[in-house]
């Protein structure tokens, strides 16, 4: 008894933890991905905390010469905090890579993004890289978009509009369209541009997701959407045995 028990607690301790797996996809996606005089996208999220911290490291012992482009608030400000070059998409509109994260990363790798609220950037900094390089854990990694993700697919909408875009969108394609509210403040969630955030939930995952978000995008008010359909290049998942799952 004594024997079973040591040997699943081994098992347990050699597992390796969501923010290691984070880590290991991010260290290998800007190993593999960033090369001295590139301009790179920095997308937003826990885990492109790690691909940040180790540009700055192999800036600092590679004297890697690479220029930033941020798609939040939150990226900008560890660009600077990693004292990274910073740039933006009026001086250098188009980029070698982005590297970003996902909230779901289907077996097509389409991408559910938008968690974190800052989709319409993260969408327009990826449009203008040669490729998008998806680094996430392995609880992010399905087979079909909502198995795993349950908080609903972002919508990004204009504040007038969002009453009738949670109306249409119910209407035409089923599931529930909730306003997406803030926590630590009174009122829905304001985007880094002003906006609305609706989570469209319980839809038909059986879908054609590139009509669909097509579809969306055509509702009068609808800003951008967290669908990002034909979109990544390739994707990096951190594992639960400590190895690197690559999709592509």
């Amino acid at each position: 008894m004594i024997a079973r028990m040591s040997n699943t607690l081994k098992k347990y301790s050699t597992m390796t933890t969501i923010t290691e797996a984070k880590k290991l996809a991010a260290h290998r996606a800007v190993d593999l991905h960033v090369n001295s005089g590139n301009l790179v996208g920095i997308g937003s999220g826990s885990t492109v905390v790690y691909a940040i911290e180790r540009l700055a490291e192999r800036v600092e012992k590679e004297k890697l010469q690479v220029k930033c482009v941020p798609t939040s608030f939150q990226a900008r400000q560890l660009i600077i905090k990693h004292k990274l070059p910073l740039t933006d998409l009026d001086i250098n509109p188009e980029l070698d890579v982005c590297i970003d994260g996902a909230d779901e990363v289907d077996s097509n790798l389409n991408l559910i993004k938008g968690g974190g609220g800052c989709l319409l950037q993260e969408k327009i900094v990826a449009s203008c890289s040669k490729k998008l390089i998806i680094v996430a854990d392995y609880s992010k990694n399905s087979q079909k978009l909502g198995d795993q993700y349950k908080k609903g697919i972002p919508v990004e909408v204009s504040p007038m509009a969002y009453v009738p875009i949670q109306n249409r969108i119910q209407k035409l394609h089923g599931g529930t369209v909730d306003l997406r509210m803030a926590v630590l403040k009174a009122g829905p969630v304001v985007t880094d541009n002003g906006n609305f955030i609706l989570d469209w939930k319980e839809y038909n995952q059986n879908v054609d997701w590139n009509k669909i978000n097509s579809e969306l995008l055509s509702i009068p008010g609808v800003v951008e959407t967290g669908l990002f359909i034909n979109m990544a290049s390739k994707a990096y998942f951190g594992m639960t045995d400590g190895s690197v799952k690559v999709q592509e």
